[in-house]
């Protein structure tokens, strides 16, 4: 009897022990997860301003995207476009339109990420580099950059450029055609390119001289496409 009694109270304090266990998990779970004291974050909003966000492009590189202007609180939707350009102006019109069209945009965001993706097609089109142009032109200006590329290959030639840096970069136009944003950028960079021969002679341009390279590229995107990345679609040169 002595026994059964003794394996009861051994029975009775292991189960106390779990259920006061269990209660003050339960307290702490509560303190957690069970409160709500006006502080807290509030659930997801699409449109709500967005950290900026890394993807990676073709090549495995990494390209900032553009974020979100501000809401009211900051100086209401247009505060980082009238912040960039003057309110009033047709460029600053043309940037609301791509801002209204698409409310991730954000225009300094925008040409620092446009930047990268120059160094990036330079790079990659001496290099030829046919994966990473495709992830970041159009089909159209994929198309002639390849032709080039192949050109160059067929004759044995090469192109060794190295790509210094950019001393200036602006957006000139924007605008909505349809649902496309497009955004044409002058961009002035400084490389060193020398295109040599089969034998190594330089047969075009200069391998040890730092040229300047005055550009127009204009980019798109479909706003209406879930695809967060601009496409290169046009190309010209100012030199």
């Amino acid at each position: 009897m002595n026994s059964g009694l003794g394996g009861m109270g051994s029975f009775d304090f292991v189960t106390l022990f779990f259920l006061v266990a269990a209660v003050i998990i339960f307290i702490q779970l509560r303190s957690v997860l069970g409160r709500r004291t006006g502080s807290e974050r509030p659930p997801l909003d699409p449109y709500s301003k967005r950290e900026t966000v890394e993807a990676p492009d073709a090549g495995g590189k990494v390209v900032q995207l553009p974020r979100r202007d501000g809401g009211p609180e900051n100086g209401g939707r247009y505060a980082a476009i009238d912040a960039f350009t003057p309110a009033g102006t047709p460029l600053n019109d043309g940037l609301r339109r791509i801002s209204d069209a698409d409310p991730s945009f954000d225009p300094k965001e925008f040409v620092n990420g446009a930047k990268m993706a120059y160094e990036m097609i330079v790079m990659a089109f001496a290099d030829g580099d046919r994966k990473t142009l495709k992830g970041l032109l159009s089909r159209e200006v994929y198309d002639g950059f390849e032709a080039a590329i192949a050109e160059r290959e067929a004759k044995g030639e090469t192109l060794k450029s190295t790509f210094v840096g950019i001393e200036k970069a602006e957006i000139v136009h924007a605008e909505v055609k349809d649902s496309e944003a497009n955004l044409t950028l002058r961009i002035i960079s400084q490389l060193i390119s020398a295109t040599h021969d089969k034998a190594g002679a330089v047969i075009d341009g200069d391998a040890e001289a730092v040229s300047e390279v005055n550009d127009l590229w204009t980019f798109a995107r479909d706003t209406r496409s879930r695809d967060p990345n601009w496409k290169l679609i046009a190309t010209e040169s100012e030199n």
